[in-house]
Parts: structure tokens; sequence; C-alpha cells
């Protein structure tokens, strides 16, 4: 008999792909971790039976939530990660080497333990001597912190269970004060693809703005999210995404990224009209 995962992405709409087998199954405290190999997208993470990551095309994200910021902002020395439990996030920002310190704060010690026993592929920076994992809660960790950080990104679930917390507006104004004087915020942003979505991404984009003077949307492709379109949050105190890039001296670093380019940079600030009418009405 074949094995098939199936994601909800509406009511009326179903993402599926086959599966050889599952790899891990188990309940933590805030959540069902479900890790899944595929034929099409090699393995899985699934959460609350919603898709986090495969291995084929986890990249996109993880490169466009990393090399955004550090290329407007190349002298980025102090990290902030919240989420980001499979450690993707954290891979791509540990390929900067004048990077000092990296603080990650995953709420599920449990999503850090799975990835790194079945997502090597992403899970593999742990050890960087930089950095500092914290099992808290990101809301309340952000709470305490004070002009420490110049990035933070904020890779989490959606709106609702562990990572609610993380899409209030009480949040976003702690991580302004966490931030130094040209410190940026990364988030994601969800999609406007579906309708269900659209509420959502309004009072995301809405509470980021009352506590930011720049507050900017961003997308990319991830053929595995719902729709493919996906949206990130740009927000800092002062730094414009487009015309602070410093094209050149982030393609001094020598990274090879497999998505993320400089010129996308550019264009991926470039919204589609139904987005911008999304964003503009709020």
């Amino acid at each position: 008999m074949d094995l098939w995962f199936t994601e909800n992405h509406t009511d009326n709409v179903r993402f599926s792909f086959k599966i050889k087998k599952q790899l891990y199954s188990d309940k933590s405290y805030y959540q069902q971790i479900d890790v899944f190999d595929s034929y099409e997208f090699g393995r899985v993470l699934v959460l609350d039976g919603y898709l986090m990551l495969t291995e084929k095309d986890e990249y996109i994200y993880h490169e466009m939530v990393s090399h955004v910021p550090m290329a407007v902002n190349p002298d980025i020395k102090n990290v902030l990660i919240i989420g980001a439990g499979d450690g993707g996030t954290l891979r791509e920002i540990c390929r900067y080497e004048h990077i000092e310190k990296i603080d990650m704060v995953e709420i599920d010690e449990k999503v850090v333990d799975v990835c790194k026993e079945y997502l090597p592929q992403t899970a593999c920076c742990f050890d960087d001597e930089r950095l500092s994992l914290h099992i808290a809660d990101g809301l309340k960790y952000v709470r305490q912190k004070e002009n420490e950080y110049d990035l933070i990104i904020v890779d989490s679930t959606d709106p609702f269970g562990p990572g609610e917390g993380l899409f209030t507006k009480e949040f976003y104004g702690n991580c302004f004060k966490a931030l130094t004087d040209k410190g940026i915020l990364i988030n994601q942003h969800e999609s406007t693809y579906y309708d269900s979505y659209v509420d959502m991404v309004k009072r995301t984009h809405k509470r980021i703005g009352s506590s930011f003077p720049v507050a900017m949307i961003y997308q990319t492709h991830i053929p595995t999210y719902p729709s493919g379109q996906w949206l990130f949050g740009f927000a800092s105190k002062n730094l414009h995404p487009v015309h602070d890039l410093q094209a050149d001296r982030w393609q001094e670093f020598g990274i090879k990224t497999k998505y993320y380019n400089t010129q996308l940079h550019k264009g991926c600030f470039a919204l589609p009209n139904d987005v911008m009418e999304v964003l503009n009405d709020e």
C-alpha cells in the first residue's frame, strides 16, 4: 500500500506527496513532530501536521532569511535567532566568519534533538563555538535585552501554537529595543495567495510597522510551501534593504549560495500588485 503525506493548505486545497517511510513520530510537550523520507523531496520535517522543510528546497528559505540582512549590513557581529530548531538558519549565519556571537532561542528542545539525528543537512552547526543555545520562550527572552543585537531572525512556525507569541505587537516592540542602531529584524511573513492567510499578513505587517520606521516585505518562491509564494519581513531603525544594499562587500565574503544573489536581492523587494494591495489596504 502506498504511503502519502497530505497537508491541508486551505479547506479546499491539499498538497500531497508520496512517502518511502516514516522515520520518526512523537509528541513533545509543545507539538507533534514527524520526520518522513519522501521520494521527491528527500527527508521532510512536519510539526503538528504542517510541513516545515524538505531537504530538496530548504536552502531557499534559509538563504533568504540570512543573506538578505547580511548584505545590507555586512558589519553584523551579534545575532539572535528565534525558533529555527532545524538548524538551517544557523547553518547559513555560521558561514560568516566575522560574526562573533550567535544566541539561538528555541522553545522545543526535542525539535533540535530530532533534527540533529534525522536532518544533519540542516542541523550541522550546533557545535559552533560562537553559538549559545537557549531552550526558552523567545517572547520572554527578548524582553530582557536592550541594544544588544545587530540582527534578529525570527524563524518561527505559523502564528498559532508554540509560535503564536512571536507575532504580537509586544514582541516586535521588544525586538526594536533589543536591536542596535543599525539592527535588522527578519521574520517569515506567510503568503497572501490564499484568502485565509490575508488577515494574518496584514496584521503582522501592521504590528511591525508600528514599532519600526522601516518595515518592508520581500518575496521568494518555495515550491513546497502553500501556493509556492512566500513572504518575509525586513524591518530596521534606519537601513533600507535596497538603497543600503552593499553588494560588493557581500560578494567579498565569497559565500557560495544556491539561490540568493545580490541581483535577486534587489528584485525580491519588487512586489506584485496583488500583494501591494493587501499591504496598502492595511
